[in-house]
């Protein structure tokens, strides 16, 4: 056998390995990026949670939601100043493909006469996407003060690095 069909093998799974190393290091970059962001912006994060966690910004939504108002629309608002906030700790790296769905069939919506036919159905989305990125700011908030990545990862961690695909 040739040498180099010999090595071919062994140079193969060497560069894969390089190629996961170098993603790894990639993803560890990133993260670090991002927590240095969260701390440079925790104190304008933890104000936007304070606004969605209040009467007006939690309480009274969900229970528009279940008396069936209009102002529940409202919600929406809110739930895009939350994306784009989470968006901008690190704007060079894509989100979460299922988090993004979830927020697009939560948002955008406006209120008609087929909404009060199917309230249910019509405005749980909004409901929905609203409390999933309220989540990912509280994880933010949380965690924000973190000194660097964590070795064992507390799970709102990891799933707030989920939001930003480096998991």
């Amino acid at each position: 056998m040739p040498l180099e069909e010999q090595d071919s093998p062994v140079s193969a799974e060497e560069e894969r390995i390089r190629r996961l190393l170098k993603l790894r290091e990639n993803r560890e970059e990133k993260e670090r990026t991002l927590l240095a962001n969260l701390k440079s912006r925790r104190a304008e994060l933890a104000e936007l949670l304070e606004s969605c966690s209040d009467h007006w910004g939690y309480e009274d939504p969900i229970y528009r939601f279940y008396h069936q108002s209009f102002k529940v629309f409202r919600l929406q608002a809110m739930t895009e100043k939350i994306v784009a906030s989470l968006r901008d700790l690190l704007p060079e790296q894509p989100l979460n493909d299922w988090f993004l769905q979830i927020v697009a069939e939560g948002t955008g919506r406006s209120f008609t006469q087929e909404t009060n036919a199917d309230w249910l159905r019509q405005t749980r989305p909004m409901i929905e996407a609203f409390f999933h990125t309220r989540c990912m700011l509280e994880m933010a908030v949380r965690y924000g003060n973190l000194e660097a990545p964590p070795e064992t990862l507390p799970s709102g961690w990891a799933a707030f690095l989920y939001l930003f695909n480096l998991r």
